[in-house]
């Protein structure tokens, strides 16, 4: 009983000791401020092309790019958020669809993906069990039910269609003609900038009418972002000197991904609290990035496709050695005998060869080409993971990959 008396006075201290959050919702990445910094010409432009919503004409598809944390869901939600403001003052029917192709339950199959937007317009659908085209005429239906403009939103597109195809895109482009009433608008966000390249032609035709490309902030950006949400989200004064550049510095390296230097702000109050230290300094922002970081090479790991999964575990599965270089070749004849053995389609040499190009990029391994002169080119390739995320890595890949 001794030990439950003490965990009761534990909160009561952490209740009666100043908190450093006002609001900490203001660091969260589905927060929308009052204003956006950095992003007006976005902001115009996309504006621009949903404004023939107000007169219930279709605005044009419009594609979205940009890297990870350079504002392209922020800025489509206050754009989305501010036209519905001005519909619902005319009322005219403008409806915002916001679909996250990132949640795993909601973009792995088409009839997950359909029954999702069929939910947003009012419809009442089991989680499965109906035709896909069923779930379809639901949709069609709802949409075509009164006079309005629906506009769907697909973020992280580029996840949905590596896992999906490019179909289902084909059938939303194409919807408008089997429309009476309502018109349907498609916003595409990709953090792959040549995503497009790889669907179908005539996809792409229909798809990519206008495109919106967001650069990364820069250092003193992202810095300008944090201290107007610092101002919200803390106390005063509890935030030390250095604290914010250091901050937006991590972030810019990053390759300007203000998303993450948020975080990293979160993170790092919430770990100055739990040591009762009497401000946010340097230090914590240090640790915050550790954490983060370790958390992001597991996310990334559990939303890669199968084949890249397979790929990684061929190349953990060589380098177990410290300071030890792999070359392409040796993962291909690995990644082969894990495919046999959990029953995986293989890819081609080449195909692998991409997948390798691809964790580089992810910041998983390193791949050093290297020629070997008249026997032509090769990659070198090692880790850049630290030793103790090894183990956890491979057990999330043995769950995944049965």
């Amino acid at each position: 009983m001794g030990n439950q008396v003490g965990l009761s006075d534990f909160f009561e201290q952490f209740l009666q000791r100043e908190p450093f959050f006002i609001n900490k919702k203001v660091l969260q990445g589905n927060y929308i401020p009052d204003a956006i910094l950095h992003r007006t010409k976005q902001l115009e432009f996309l504006a621009n092309i949903l404004a023939p919503a107000l007169r219930l004409e279709k605005p044009s598809n419009v594609f979205i790019y940009g890297k990870t944390g350079t504002g392209k869901t922020l800025v489509t939600q206050y754009t989305l958020d501010t036209l519905s403001k001005a519909a619902e003052r005319r009322n005219l029917k403008i409806k915002q669809v916001y679909v996250n192709c990132k949640l795993k339950k909601v973009s792995d199959t088409e009839y997950r993906i359909v029954t999702e937007l069929a939910r947003a317009m009012g419809e009442e659908l089991p989680a499965t069990g109906l035709p896909t085209e069923e779930v379809w005429n639901k949709f069609l239906a709802a949409v075509d039910a009164e006079e309005q403009v629906v506009i769907i939103v697909l973020d992280e597109i580029d996840r949905f269609v590596s896992k999906v195809g490019d179909e289902i895109l084909y059938n939303l482009t194409r919807i408008n003609s089997n429309l009476k009433k309502g018109q349907v608008s498609l916003i595409g966000i990709s953090n792959d900038i040549r995503f497009i390249e790889n669907i179908d032609a005539r996809v792409r035709s229909s798809l990519g009418e206008e495109d919106i490309i967001f650069p990364p902030y820069n250092a003193a950006e992202i810095q300008d972002i944090l201290e107007k949400r610092t101002a919200v989200a803390f106390r005063p004064n509890v935030i030390k000197d250095g604290v914010l550049s250091l901050c937006a510095g991590y972030a810019a390296r990053e390759h300007g991904d203000a998303r993450r230097a948020l975080d990293l702000l979160r993170v790092a109050g919430e770990t100055a609290e739990r040591e009762h230290a009497d401000g946010i300094s340097q230090e914590h922002i240090k640790k915050a990035e550790d954490r983060i970081e370790r958390d992001r090479i597991l996310e990334t790991v559990e939303v890669s496709t199968k084949q890249s999964q397979l790929v990684l575990y061929a190349i953990l599965g060589l380098l177990q050695e410290p300071n030890k270089k792999i070359e392409t070749g040796e993962i291909y004849e690995t990644y082969l005998s894990l495919c046999r053995k959990s029953g995986h389609t293989s890819l081609t040499q080449r195909r692998v060869s991409d997948l390798i190009g691809e964790l580089d990029m992810q910041g998983l391994i390193n791949a050093k080409v290297i020629s070997k002169g008249r026997y032509g080119r090769t990659r070198q390739i090692y880790l850049t993971i630290q030793d103790d995320m090894i183990a956890k890595i491979l057990e999330k890949l043995k769950g995944e990959l049965n």
